[in-house]
């Protein structure tokens, strides 16, 4: 067996500090080498300790946790779990880090701290092995859109195209996915055809991104609710605890939200989404999929492909965790590999 992962455990609290500690060092491939009450103190432990992962508390004594982690991913980054309460403003928070770089989160439970932090031990530890393996960005995504577009610039035929199809894009992303889908909603230009996202998220999370990135992109982010017509220059993004879908009547796509048990573990899952657009949008869709761990949407995109769609996979080197794009690959559910910073221009290509 290979060396462990060494972590660092950075929270104000003395108590979580302490199950952190036990949780993550019951793990046979895991050992918290310390840990620190505040990201002052963290900055020194992290010089003699280096450590491979950092899991930090979202709130923070003497520094917050967004300038310390915003000064890490300039000068030594590291792959960061951040641990937060699932608050509206944790959330906000939590989304800025990983906008930063963070690699995940995991969400305080807001009552009986202690007795729920234990019973998320499994998920904890899954996600510093998950970090420990990621490839960290050095430098944080810009907060208002780029002055010149990533995409190709549009001719006026192109935009009649546009205005005029019944195209509809649908993107699927996890672990790293918030920074992707950051990039490639940012240069979406207002004209293009409906987006539809399923991001493996909690429910308040997918509300606060979707506003976050209304509030900085060209097109119209929102989080989905049931019935939505889809239109052109808007994004849909599906909300945490529910599966999204999307059915047709007559030329006009409508999102359809459900209930049902998680698929690939989770919910919302891209599956589910890219059977619905493989079933109602055939060969006038064109599917992505992005950063994240496991095989969710895989298949799904292989039906895609196999019922005419344009098919697309972010690449090794720009993934955070190459877990989902792989598995699409190797399944054959891909027509083109690509770069993050291609996405967008070959969506627009494609459309």
């Amino acid at each position: 067996m290979g060396s462990k992962i060494k972590v660092l455990v950075i929270d104000d609290s003395a108590v979580i500090r302490a199950i952190l500690t036990e949780i993550l060092n019951e793990a046979d491939d895991i050992e918290v080498v310390g840990s620190a009450a505040d990201p002052i103190f963290a900055k020194t432990k992290i010089t003699s300790l280096q450590p491979d992962v950092i899991t930090l508390d979202v709130e923070m004594p003497r520094m917050d946790g967004l300038t310390f982690l915003d000064e890490l991913m300039h000068t030594d980054p590291l792959p960061v779990v951040m641990v937060s309460s699932l608050t509206q403003k944790s959330c906000d928070t939590t989304l800025r880090a990983l906008e930063l770089g963070a690699v995940d989160y995991v969400t305080k439970p807001t009552v009986d701290i202690s007795e729920g932090i234990a019973d998320l031990a499994g998920e904890i530890v899954r996600k510093v092995r998950i970090a420990a393996k990621a490839r960290i960005r050095r430098q944080a995504l810009p907060i208002v859109p780029p002055a010149i577009p990533i995409a190709r610039p549009f001719s006026a035929l192109d935009t009649r195209r546009m205005a005029t199809t019944d195209k509809l894009i649908a993107i699927g992303a996890s672990t790293g996915g918030t920074q992707a889908l950051t990039e490639v909603i940012m240069a979406l230009p207002a004209s293009v055809p409906g987006v539809v996202i399923v991001q493996h998220m909690p429910p308040l999370f997918t509300k606060s991104f979707a506003k976050r990135l209304n509030e900085m992109a060209r097109v119209t982010v929102k989080e989905a609710e049931h019935g939505d017509r889809i239109s052109r220059g808007t994004v849909y993004v599906a909300p945490g605890g529910k599966h999204m879908s999307v059915s047709r009547s007559g030329a006009m796509y409508h999102i359809e939200l459900s209930d049902g048990p998680a698929v690939n573990f989770v919910k919302p899952a891209v599956d589910v989404l890219f059977r619905s657009v493989a079933k109602y949008a055939g060969k006038n869709a064109v599917g992505v999929i992005l950063t994240g761990m496991g095989e969710d949407g895989a298949r799904g995109l292989k039906e895609m492909r196999e019922h005419g769609a344009l098919t697309f996979a972010q690449d090794e080197a720009s993934c955070v965790v190459f877990g989902m794009p792989k598995k699409a690959i190797e399944m054959g559910a891909v027509d083109r590999i690509l770069p993050l910073n291609l996405v967008t221009r070959n969506i627009m290509d494609a459309v």
